[in-house]
C-alpha cells in the first residue's frame, strides 16, 4: 500500500498527516483552510499517495470538494475521540515539563494546536479498517 494522507478538517484552519505504507509519520502540519490545497498538492507531487482520510466532522464537504483536484480517492473517516486520542499521541511525543507533569492528561492542554495530531489519528484509523484491503471508489 502506498502512503495515506490524513486530514483533520476544520472551519479555518485544517491538520494533515502524510503516512508511508509502513506507518512512518513522513510530515504533519497544520495549514489555513484557504492554503490547504497547495500544501496537499506538493506532498501528493512528492510521495506516492494511495488515499485521503478525511476527518467527517466539521466542514469535511466544502473540504472534500475543495481537495477533489488532488485526484485521490478521498475516504471519510469517523472522528469521535480524535481530539483526546490526539492530546495523548501529543504528549507521548512532547513529555509534559515541570508542574504540568504532575496533572492528569485531561487537564493538561498542549501550548498549540493539535489539529496535525488528529490528523494522524484519522489517517490511522482508514488503514486499520482497511488493513488488507484495496481502496474501494467513492
Amino acid at each position: 500500500m502506498s502512503g495515506v494522507l490524513g486530514v483533520d478538517p476544520g472551519m479555518r484552519k485544517a491538520g494533515y498527516a502524510l503516512l508511508s505504507d509502513r506507518g512512518v509519520v513522513l510530515t504533519r502540519g497544520i495549514e489555513p483552510v484557504e492554503q490547504l490545497y497547495g500544501r496537499l498538492a506538493m506532498l501528493v507531487l512528492e510521495h506516492s499517495v494511495e488515499v485521503l482520510a478525511l476527518g467527517a466532522g466539521t466542514n469535511a464537504g466544502k473540504i472534500a470538494a475543495a481537495l477533489a483536484p488532488l485526484g485521490l480517492p478521498v475516504r471519510l473517516v469517523d472522528e469521535r475521540e480524535t481530539t483526546l486520542r490526539a492530546r495523548r499521541l501529543y504528549y507521548a511525543e512532547n513529555p509534559a515539563l515541570g508542574l504540568q507533569r504532575l496533572l492528569p492528561l485531561g487537564l493538561r492542554f498542549p501550548p498549540r494546536p493539535i489539529d496535525d495530531y488528529a490528523a494522524e489519528i484519522i489517517a490511522r484509523r482508514w488503514v486499520a479498517c482497511h488493513e488488507g484491503k484495496t481502496a474501494q471508489p467513492s
